[in-house]
């Protein structure tokens, strides 16, 4: 029993140190490039790659992540236009309410398209999941750089046309 604890004890410490060292290099990169609108989207695409790479690093088989990746994208993918609609009817007030809004329901929607690709891969490949701490945190975090890099773009090119 001593050395299960102690292995779940290794894991919480590296899945908790690769959780903040992510947390760190995203909150650096969307302070310093805030204002620059050309570039949040495509740095948001190049930090979820560049996340996947740090997971295969860490040992992280893509196959154990594609139900958190589905989550992520979904869940600020769809947020960053309820902000963004928010932001722009409301102010900052309207941001944070139509982010906590929004949070709220691609909560649910990333939820569930998390449930139908775990059913479907286990249904499908017979595949058991081996979700882990480190799995499941590096996993929604890489979803939500891409969800968030795909509408930023997405956003950014609207503005051009």
């Amino acid at each position: 029993m001593k050395k299960k604890q102690s292995k779940i004890k290794k894991h919480l410490v590296k899945s908790l140190a690769s959780l903040i060292s992510v947390s760190i290099v995203v909150v650096a990169v969307a302070y310093y490039f805030i204002f620059d609108k050309k570039l949040i989207g495509p740095l948001f695409l190049l930090m979820g790659l560049g996340n996947l790479i740090f997971m295969q690093i860490m040992q992280v088989h893509l196959k154990f992540i594609y139900p958190d990746l589905a989550f992520g994208f979904m869940d600020n993918g769809v947020m960053v236009f309820a902000a963004i609609i928010g932001g722009t009817l409301g102010g900052v007030t309207g941001a944070i309410v139509g982010g906590v809004a929004g949070n709220t329901i691609t909560d649910g929607l990333g939820g569930f398209f998390e449930g139908y690709i775990a059913e479907k891969q286990i249904e499908k490949t017979k595949f058991e999941s081996k979700r882990k701490m480190l799995s499941g945190s590096l996993g929604k975090m890489t979803g939500c750089m891409f969800g968030a890099g795909f509408s930023l773009t997405i956003i950014w090119l609207i503005s051009l046309i």
